[in-house]
């Protein structure tokens, strides 16, 4: 399979994440709101979720995943957890569900490389999938899905 490997692959992650941060807020311009968790529909489409897993000051951490069946808690693919960082304007893929918070097993330490192109890997399928769900009408923060935070 044919993937996107840039020269400069830090320059282009940061770049790659800037266009993130602004891809999320155009499918969730309510994101600071969503108290706990939101649903957006498009045309009969799986469900999208996003749940707030943190908030901090300068800081929101959440899952987004499409919800394929209402049935079977398991059907949430593709699961990612998004650092947004709201100072920087910067959304980083943190790591993918249910995986836990760290793809990288804890008895190894990969290289600076393989962090890198893992960091791309992830933040370009991230980039994509935004562009797919914008593309077909996602939306959250319709009045009946976003929860206000206080």
């Amino acid at each position: 399979m044919p993937t996107l490997n840039p020269i400069n692959k830090s320059f282009n992650l940061q770049g790659l994440c800037e266009s993130n941060f602004r891809k999320i807020f155009q499918l969730a311009p309510h994101l600071l709101n969503i108290k706990c968790d939101a649903t957006a529909q498009a045309n009969g489409r799986p469900e999208l979720l996003v749940r707030i897993v943190d908030r901090q000051r300068h800081t929101v951490t959440l899952e987004l995943t499409h919800h394929f069946s209402l049935k079977q808690e398991n059907n949430k693919e593709p699961g990612l957890i998004i650092r947004v960082y709201l100072d920087a304007r910067s959304a980083e893929v943190m790591c993918r569900t249910p995986r836990g918070y760290s793809d990288y097993q804890v008895d190894h330490r990969p290289s600076p490389e393989t962090v890198l192109d893992y960091k791309w890997t992830v933040n370009y399928f991230l980039e994509k999938w935004l562009n797919h769900c914008l593309e077909q009408g996602y939306l959250f923060g319709r009045r009946k899905n976003v929860e206000m935070a206080i």
